[in-house]
């Protein structure tokens, strides 16, 4: 049995004292594991390659393999994004609304710390670095949790990372590391309500649904993405295949690629024998509808109901061509995480149509899915894109680590 008392104790203690520290402690902290990470690149690529060796040996898929991948140019980003994190606002404090009511009272909201986040995460050791700065940064303890398949890298990313915080001046518990990766592990986390207050998981759906059907802690799903591209009548072709190309093999095996591509009837016959020219040179299986099968004929895989509601996280593709828009919007609120959707067109309405229409966390027109993330939206970084709708939705930056309290200022009032 999996002992998490003493960890999320002590959890609880540094974010008691880290709700009290300032930006002028939180971003000196910051920008030392910054710079620790990039002076021990080797170190930290040696334990990397121990990791990518042993799920290359049990026989992970490609895709599964590039998320456990570092490489000196991937560490300088992790580096770059907690610096990005540094130069944003701290939202702790900030008083976002205000108000005097007629008795005299002086009510306002406030942003404040969520207290101890706790992160469990499969195969990606950024989110280590990642999730361990947006916590620092907005003042909650982070108790990180990940996958047996990069357990040497997270190990030595969180030494690294905690040896800066005492440096800085703040508790080494600010971050803590469960180094189990057991089962028992992940259950006892999901069990801590009292020591965590709210769980993220970031990985498969397996995952995902664990923690929301086990946990006694609030979770905010994240992360499971089967996200499709509406290739509109109207759209510009050449770049409906660039974006698609991009969407699918830029990175396959992360939860913002494509998994299915609808087309409408009109443009169909026109845009597949392009689009697999471009897929080919990744060799990407495509698994389409009959109407896709009988354009590009015996290559197409005959796409099962289950293809539909895949995230493949690989290089395959499925295919449907639609009569209209919305056949691909009722495609597409069927089959949803919501997560990414993306339309391809230059017509407006159909545009504006699509928008109002589909409900995800974030809604694409004209460019590549794979721009979800927090990095690329001006947060720093992320610690996961919720597909929830209360409290955060899509990347999840600073602001959604918080929550907030009423501070009410009075002169004597009571209530009669």
């Amino acid at each position: 049995m999996f002992d998490f008392e003493p960890i999320g104790l002590r959890a609880k203690e540094a974010a008691r004292a880290l709700s009290w520290a300032d930006t002028n402690i939180k971003n000196p902290a910051l920008r030392l594991i910054a710079q620790a990470l990039n002076e021990n690149k080797r170190a930290i690529l040696e334990k990397n390659r121990t990791d990518v060796k042993a799920a290359e040996a049990k026989g992970v898929k490609s895709s599964l393999v590039d998320r456990l991948y570092l490489n000196e140019k991937r560490i300088e980003g992790i580096a770059e994004g907690i610096l990005k994190v540094a130069d944003l606002a701290d939202p702790v404090g900030e008083i976002i609304e205000g108000t005097v009511r007629p008795n005299g009272l002086k009510i306002v909201k406030q942003r404040v710390p969520l207290g101890v986040v706790g992160i469990i995460y499969e195969s990606r050791p950024n989110v280590t670095a990642d999730s361990a700065a947006l916590c620092l940064k907005s003042g909650n303890a982070a108790v990180l949790r990940g996958g047996k398949e990069a357990i040497n890298t997270n190990i030595i990313i969180a030494e690294i990372m905690r040896g800066c915080l005492s440096k800085a001046g703040l508790p080494e518990d600010c971050i803590q590391l469960v180094d189990s990766t057991d089962r028992e592990s992940a259950e006892a986390m999901m069990k801590a309500h009292g020591l965590i207050d709210v769980l993220i998981p970031r990985g498969g759906a397996g995952l995902i649904r664990a923690c929301v059907e086990n946990s006694t802690v609030p979770v905010i799903e994240t992360g499971v993405g089967n996200c499709h591209i509406y290739v509109d009548s109207a759209a510009n072709l050449e770049m409906a295949v660039d974006i698609i190309d991009n969407a699918k093999t830029q990175r396959p095996g992360v939860c913002n690629a494509c998994e299915t591509v609808l087309l409408h009837r009109d443009i169909a016959e026109e845009i597949l024998p392009k689009l697999k020219k471009r897929l080919d040179q990744h060799k990407v299986e495509i698994r389409g509808c009959p109407i896709t099968k009988m354009i590009l004929g015996k290559c197409v895989v005959d796409a099962t109901e289950d293809d539909w509601a895949t995230e493949y996280l690989d290089y395959i593709l499925a295919v449907r061509v639609v009569d209209n828009i919305y056949d691909a919007i009722d495609h597409i609120r069927k089959y949803s995480t919501g997560h990414s959707e993306c339309i391809i067109t230059d017509s407006l309405p159909a545009a504006d149509e699509f928008s109002r229409q589909i409900d995800a966390a974030a809604v694409y027109v004209n460019a590549s899915t794979r721009f979800t993330d927090g990095f690329e939206f001006g947060l720093g970084a992320e610690i996961g894109i919720s597909t929830a709708k209360l409290h955060a939705r899509g990347p999840m930056g600073l602001k959604e680590l918080t929550t907030v309290k009423y501070l009410i200022s009075g002169s004597g009032q009571i209530r009669e």
